[in-house]
Order: C-alpha cells, then sequence, then structure tokens
C-alpha cells in the first residue's frame, strides 16, 4: 500500500535560548530561567547555559561562585545543556553538538557581557550554517564596568559586529533601549521588538503584604552595589528623614565601589541603618521583601532592573529614578514614585509620598505572557517555525530521541 501524501501540520515552534547560567549567579541567570520557562508554554524549548563566564579571580563575587544560591529552576520541559565555559575547550564543541542534535527553529542569544561574545559568535555561525535564525535579546548594549575599559569596549565594538550581521531580530525590554541599541550599532532593516521585563515573582512568599505601623517606615535598597546604583543619594536623602524611618541595604560590591558603605558608617543616623554586604540566598531575598514597607531604586542610569521587578511582584511602593528604560517599566504601576535622578532632596520627597502608599498590595503590570506575545511577533516577522510537512502515518518527535 502506498505511503499517504503529506500533508501540512503544524507544529510548535523550537527554540533554543543561551544565556547565564547558576555557577556566576546574577540576575540573567534569573531572566534566563524564567524566560525559558515561559516559552515553553506555547513552543519547544532547549536552554544552553554559559556556565563559566571569566576567570573568577576577575568577577566581583568572587567568593560566592558556585555557591548554590537559587532556588529557581527549570521546567521538565526544557531540555537544559551546561554549560559553556569561556575557555570554551572542550564545552563548546559540546554545546554545538547539543545545537545540532536540538535543532531548533531558532536560537535566541542573551547578550549582557562580551565575556560570551566568543561562544555567541561560534553558536551564530554554526546556526547559520544549519540555517537556524538567531535572536538576540539585549539586557543593554554593554556592561557598564566592562565598559569602563576601553580595550574591553573596543573589542565587543569591533568584534560584536560579524554576529550582528548574521541576526535575524532582535528583542529589547523598552523603547529607550531600542533607541541605544540603533545609536550603538545602526541594526538598520533588522526586525526590532519590544518585550517588558516579565515579573520575578518567584521571590514572593506566600502571605499578604506587611501591614505599616505608626511607629516606624521601612525603607530597602537591594542590588550590587555599583557607580551607576546612585546608593550614595540614597544614604544622604535618608540622614535627612525623621527617626520613624530605617533603612536597610543588601548588596554585593562591585567595581570596588565601596563609598556607599563608608557613607553608611559615618552616617549621623547610622544606628537606624542595617547593611548586608553580600550577594544573598533566594530565601533572604523573600524576607527582606517581605519585610519592607518601601523600596527605594536610586538609580542614575539603568536599562532594566531586577529589583524594581521583584518589588512589583511583592506590590510593594517603590520609589525609583526617572532613567533608561525604568520608566517604561515602572509606569503602570500604582505602587510606583518616579524621581530625577541625582537629587537626594527630591529623593527624599519621593520617599516620604511612597510611605503613604503603603500597607496595601499594587499589581503588578508585568506579564511572561505579553514577552511570549513579542517574540511570537518577531518569530512571525522573520519567518521562524513555519508550518511544516509530515506524511500522515508518520509522526514528528517533540525533542529528538537522543535528548529524552
Amino acid at each position: 500500500m502506498p505511503a499517504s501524501r503529506p500533508t501540512p501540520t503544524d507544529r510548535p515552534a523550537r527554540i533554543l535560548v543561551v544565556g547565564s547560567g547558576w555557577r556566576f549567579l546574577s540576575g540573567i541567570s534569573y531572566y534566563t530561567c524564567r524566560l525559558s520557562n515561559a516559552l515553553a508554554e506555547r513552543y519547544e524549548v532547549g536552554t544552553i547555559l554559559m556556565r563559566r563566564l571569566l576567570p573568577a579571580r576577575l568577577y566581583p563575587g568572587r567568593e560566592r561562585v558556585g555557591h548554590s544560591l537559587a532556588d529557581l529552576r527549570y521546567s521538565e520541559d526544557v531540555r537544559v545543556f551546561d554549560g559553556i565555559d569561556w575557555y570554551a575547550v572542550p564545552s563548546l564543541f559540546r554545546a554545538l553538538a547539543f545545537l545540532r542534535r536540538f535543532r531548533p527553529d531558532v536560537l535566541v542569544l542573551q547578550w549582557w557581557t562580551g565575556t560570551v561574545l566568543h561562544s555567541y559568535l561560534a553558536l551564530t555561525m554554526a546556526a547559520r550554517a544549519l540555517g537556524i535564525r538567531v535572536i538576540v535579546e539585549f539586557h543593554e548594549v554593554q556592561d557598564t564596568g566592562e565598559a569602563r575599559h576601553q580595550w574591553a569596549a573596543r573589542y565587543v565594538r569591533r568584534c560584536i559586529r560579524p554576529m550582528l550581521d548574521r541576526t535575524d531580530g532582535v528583542v529589547v525590554h523598552s523603547r529607550y533601549d531600542e533607541a541605544a541599541l540603533d545609536e550603538a550599532y545602526r541594526l538598520d532593516g533588522v526586525p526590532c521588538e519590544v518585550a517588558l521585563h516579565g515579573p520575578f515573582d518567584h521571590h514572593v512568599p506566600d502571605r499578604p503584604v506587611r501591614e505599616t505601623g505608626a511607629d516606624v517606615c521601612r525603607l530597602l535598597f537591594f542590588g550590587t552595589i555599583r557607580p551607576y546604583k546612585g546608593l550614595e543619594d540614597l544614604i544622604e536623602a535618608f540622614a535627612s528623614l525623621g527617626p520613624n524611618y530605617h533603612l536597610t541595604v543588601v548588596g554585593e560590591t562591585w567595581e570596588g565601589w565601596t563609598r556607599p558603605g563608608e557613607m553608611i558608617a559615618t552616617s549621623p543616623v547610622r544606628d537606624r541603618i542595617s547593611f548586608v554586604n553580600r550577594y544573598v540566598a533566594d530565601a533572604e531575598v523573600n524576607e527582606y521583601f517581605a519585610d519592607a514597607d518601601v523600596v527605594v531604586l536610586p538609580y542614575r542610569r539603568s536599562s532594566a532592573s531586577g529589583p524594581l521587578h521583584i518589588a512589583m511582584s511583592h506590590g510593594l511602593p517603590v520609589v525609583v529614578t526617572a532613567v533608561g528604560g525604568l520608566v517604561e517599566a515602572a509606569e503602570a504601576y500604582s505602587g510606583a514614585v518616579l524621581v530625577p535622578a541625582a537629587d537626594p532632596g527630591a529623593l527624599r520627597q519621593a520617599i516620604v509620598r511612597a510611605a503613604g502608599l503603603a500597607g496595601r498590595r499594587h499589581t503588578d503590570p508585568s506579564s511572561w505572557g505579553r514577552t511570549v506575545d513579542a517574540y511570537a511577533r518577531l518569530l512571525s516577522r522573520i519567518g521562524a517555525g513555519q508550518e511544516i510537512e509530515t506524511s500522515s502515518n508518520q509522526t514528528v518527535p517533540l525533542l529528538s530521541p537522543d535528548l529524552r
């Protein structure tokens, strides 16, 4: 009996996400996991993790490298390869073999640091040779710490071009980022989609928002302590607040930026400031946000902020500076108070205003569903994951057999 005629059959697009792993833990590690899990609800998804980003001695958080601090896990529906090391051999070759076996319709590269550039370029070249579309999701044009070093900035500007020339589409988190990316790299004609950052609700404990007390308003600054974070503006503003305010600073010092710690040590209100100078585990993150009344993020520049999305997931009032992509991320959030950057006086007034919003849970407007929708639009624009043909007496496996 002759085989039946092939008929068109829809199948979900197969997507391979590449991003930060758990060994060098950062906000991009969480984002890569959350994005992969969200995409897996609609598509077939695999993930390649960047395992060792650089020699540990060069990493600002070198003391915690390899420590198990994250509780978040990849969905069972996501096939994970962990991972690629900066020195490439043999991990990069194994990743390329994983790419060939998984054979995605599209490769999605999370971009945030030049340390992954040589690996990303190899993956891009291999993907294009196999007829796989390439999407780059930009979290920022380049890490600010790297950009301060001329040799690192020059390396990225020169060597990223071959990867971008083979890129079919890009994703950014805001219109601000879209303009910054266009100014930096002039990606004329490359389709771009704005996908607002999804919620970081994996940090939310199963209990109501903390009730405010008349005696004290608890402020929280959370995140790595770096020159652009503006923590020194908050410490100056806090000194002029009354005794019914308490400030908790939780963060790991990067780039040798010790000035905020020095200001805390000499502050006239030092007795009302708690300083946790380290990268905390997920269980502690939950508690610090659960115990806060207001989150304060006085950044002097930023494309996106994980702590902002943790605060919104908790429903907390948040004082955030009107810089970069933060305006778009927070503009629909009823608990947001926007303030000019580098202005301690305005920051103080904003904190007082935000304190009046405490005591009730504000609704987080962000959604991973909207992020996936943005990817769906981009996949359609670049022609990835189109209808395939299969014989009516055959089935197409969700994953290649050797990936089970």
